[in-house]
Order: structure tokens, then sequence, then C-alpha cells
């Protein structure tokens, strides 16, 4: 959300022991041991929700993420845009006019104060609500969206804490509501692709994967009041684990069947020294500013190993610090071969136009042969819309696609919380020497009867 009262944020934030419970963060007490909790209601597994004709959307956050929500859904066929909030009127200003020129109804404006996103929930002519706010609010409002009677979308991490995941695997079963993290990256041309040729088997047997976030974010330390880096940063000062699992290991986990036939099992993370932030920070920044008061605890670099119940094993690594490319790094081994990505590439035993000792870098045959139906179908109209080469804008066309024909989603509330879990648990661990730390089974053993998501067409 723009604001929220961010100042008094910043400035709690220069107390350094009092940083991880300003930020909602779990310390190893509070994540280490909640395995499971009481069912309160029915699996929400393959949820399946009454036809909606029209979508009715709400808007929580509409700064940075939000309002590149806000133009999608201008764009989409069986919607109508109600409401929007954020405690930043600038930005609540901009997404209405974007709604405006697009020739819709102006949407019905909230923000007063932090939590006045309830009284927009209180609303019964609105469906699913899109919230787009730092992370700490995440859980807290799809909670409260459930609860509301809504569907809730909420952007990544969906948690920031096992307790949370929790929550919001209780608070989804007991409403029959669905809770769907926005993991835009499983709906790049590249991961479809991926997956499309593991369900046809092209790589055997899978064995292992490899996803990171290494996404050079420094510059976000000078925002300030406003966007992204003013919230953000201090994480970095809070924690110190897999701050942004999700974007490389969502596809991966997709490949893998976690939640729906595999599960995560346990987890093990060290990190590198965190020198970079302090760094950036002496430079860019006088010495009494409150960038250079902060203790920069996170590793510039931190690796995670987990390992899955049927004894595959998943590398996830996250940087937003250190100076190098871009990289999301999209691999997946099996016993015929693997593909790799940035730059994308292929090797196989069986089936390649190479030998399995030299990477084939030409995707133009692959595509041609296991471009997703998805993509297919929809790929041109995604990458017009744009949104990270499209991914963002078929995202949102599939959710609406998926809630006007009565399918269920592709994420649900179980990939939400297991995915989210990643970075509590790796701060768990690289606290206790690295050891391994247990991940819930969030579904209570549906899993071993769910079924894999498929190639839809």
């Amino acid at each position: 959300m723009g604001d929220l009262n961010r100042r008094r944020f910043l400035q709690s934030m220069a107390a350094i022991a009092a940083t991880s419970a300003a930020l909602g963060c779990a310390s190893t007490t509070n994540s280490k041991s909640i395995l499971k909790t009481a069912q309160q209601g029915r699996s929400t597994l393959g949820l399946i929700v009454p036809r909606m004709d029209v979508v009715r959307v709400g808007f929580i956050g509409v700064g940075e993420r939000g309002v590149g929500a806000v133009k999608h859904f201008c764009h989409l066929d069986g919607v109508e845009i109600k409401a929007i909030c954020d405690t930043h009127q600038a930005v609540v200003d901009r997404a209405v006019k974007i709604v405006v020129d697009k020739g819709f109804k102006k949407p019905d404006t909230y923000g007063k104060n932090d939590h006045d996103y309830r009284r927009m929930l209180e609303r019964q002519d609105i469906d699913i609500v899109i919230i787009s706010t730092p992370w700490q609010w995440h859980t807290p409002m799809a909670v409260d969206t459930m609860e509301s009677g809504k569907h809730a979308f909420v952007e990544v991490p969906a948690a920031v804490t096992v307790e949370e995941a929790w929550q919001l695997v209780n608070t989804s079963e007991r409403t029959q509501k669905n809770c769907m993290m926005l993991e835009n990256v499983c709906y790049g041309r590249d991961e479809l692709m991926v997956l499309n040729m593991v369900r046809q088997g092209v790589f055997g047997e899978l064995l292992h994967g490899e996803a990171a976030y290494i996404h050079e974010l420094r510059w976000q330390m000078k925002e300030i009041d406003h966007k992204t880096g003013s919230w953000r940063t201090p994480w970095h000062a809070a924690v110190d684990g897999n701050l942004y699992p999700t974007h490389g290991l969502g596809p991966v986990s997709q490949y893998m069947n976690i939640n729906r036939g595999d599960r995560f099992d346990y987890i093990s993370s060290m990190s590198s020294p965190s020198l970079g932030r302090a760094a950036y920070a002496k430079k860019e920044f006088p010495a009494d500013h409150s960038r250079n008061k902060l203790n920069y605890i996170a590793g510039d670099m931190n690796t995670s190993i987990i390992k899955t119940v049927k004894g595959r094993s998943i590398m996830v690594q996250h940087d937003t610090t250190t100076p190098r490319p871009y990289s999301r790094h999209n691999l997946i081994q099996g016993t015929n071969g693997v593909f790799a990505g940035f730059p994308n590439r292929i090797a196989l035993e069986q089936g390649g136009s190479k030998s399995y000792h030299e990477w084939d870098y030409d995707m133009a045959d692959w595509y041609n042969k296991y471009d997703h139906p998805l993509w297919q179908k929809m790929g041109a109209e995604a990458e017009r819309n744009g949104g990270h080469g499209g991914m963002d804008f078929l995202m949102f066309w599939r959710i609406i696609f998926c809630l006007r024909n009565g399918e269920p989603l592709d994420q649900d509330v179980y990939d939400a919380a297991a995915w989210s879990a990643v970075s509590p648990l790796s701060v768990d661990s690289v606290a206790d020497r690295s050891n391994s730390k247990d991940f819930p089974d969030f579904t209570r053993g549906l899993w071993q009867q769910a079924k894999p998501l498929g190639i839809i067409s």
C-alpha cells in the first residue's frame, strides 16, 4: 500500500532491537515447531466455486505492483472494477484515472487510514480482492478478505511466518474461499513450455531442481517515503535468510507436483556475509542518514536446499544485493536430461538435437514442439498487454477464466503456504547453523491423492 504511515514505520526501524517485532517477522522459536493445526473446515484442494458471469473486483494497494494489476483488469472481459483502496492518495487518483480513461465507471475509493480496507470489504458487490501491499500486510488482508466472503488474490510472498501460512490455510478451508498467491512467473512462456515438456516425460523421472531470485535492487534503498524500497529495505536489517523465494520456486514446484503427489519435507539454509547493503549506504547516503543506521544482517546471497518426501532436491537462492545479471535460474534435471534458464538451454540423452555433453541454445524448435497450449492461445495477447513479458496479463486472464467457467485455479492456498514458508524456515535454519527444519504438511496428507496440475488447453 502506498504510504501506510511509512514515516512512523521507518522511525521505528531506527530502533534496531525492535526491528523484527515491528515487521512481524518470525523468530526461531515461533516458526520452529508449527507443524500441525486443527482443521477447521473442508480441504480446498481443487476448489471449484459457482460460476461468475461477471467478476467484481476490489483492489487493496495500487502503488507499484497494484497499478499494473489495475491496467491488466481493464483489458479483461467479464470484469467490473468496483473499488480501490490505498492510503497514498496520489496512487489512488492514478489508478482511478486509468479505469475511467478506459471508459469504465469510476470505482469507489478507500484509504483514510491503514485499516480502511476493512470498510471496503463490507461491500456485498465485490467477489475478489487483489492485494498488492507490503509483505507484512499480506496475510492479515487476505484473511480479512476471506472472512468477508470474498476470494483473496495476494502478491508474493503470501505469508512471512509459518503461523501466517497456517492462518491462510485454515481460513480458506473454513470459509471455502480461494486464496491464491499471485506467482506470475508460473505463467511465463519458458516456464509453461518446460511444464509441458515435463508432463510429456521429455526429461525422464525428475531428480533435482534449481530456482533463484537474483536481482540487484540496491537502488531501491533510495526510496525513503514511498515505493517498494521504503518498506522492503528494513527487512534486510530484520532477518537473515531467503527473503523472497517464490519466483523461481513456483515453477519448479509445479514441475515436481509439490502438494499434488510430492511435498516439501525439510530445508537447510546458509547465508553469505552481509556486506553489500552497508557498503552501498555508506557510499550513497550521508553518514547520519537512516540507511546508515540500519544493521544489515541478511546475507547478500542465501542458498537453501529443500528435500522432498520423494527424495528430490531443490536448490533455492536469493540475492538482491550483489552486482550481477538478473537470473531466476529455472533448472529441472531428470534421468534423461536437463533444462536450464538464463540463458535457456537444453541437453538430453534421448530426443535432443545434440549430444547431452553439449548445450542446445537454439530454442526455436523446442518452442514449436512444446509451447504450452495456453501460450499458443493467449501468448500474443499477453505480450501485447505486457507485464514481465506477458506473464502478468496471462495470470490474471487465467484467474478470470477459471472463475467465470467454474474451474479450479492453477494455484491454491496450499501452494501459497508451502512456497512462502521457505522464507521463515530458511531464517530458522541459518540461525541454527544450517540444521534442517521440517515443513508442515499444509494439505494434511491429501497431497498423496491430489491430481497434478494439468496442461490446460
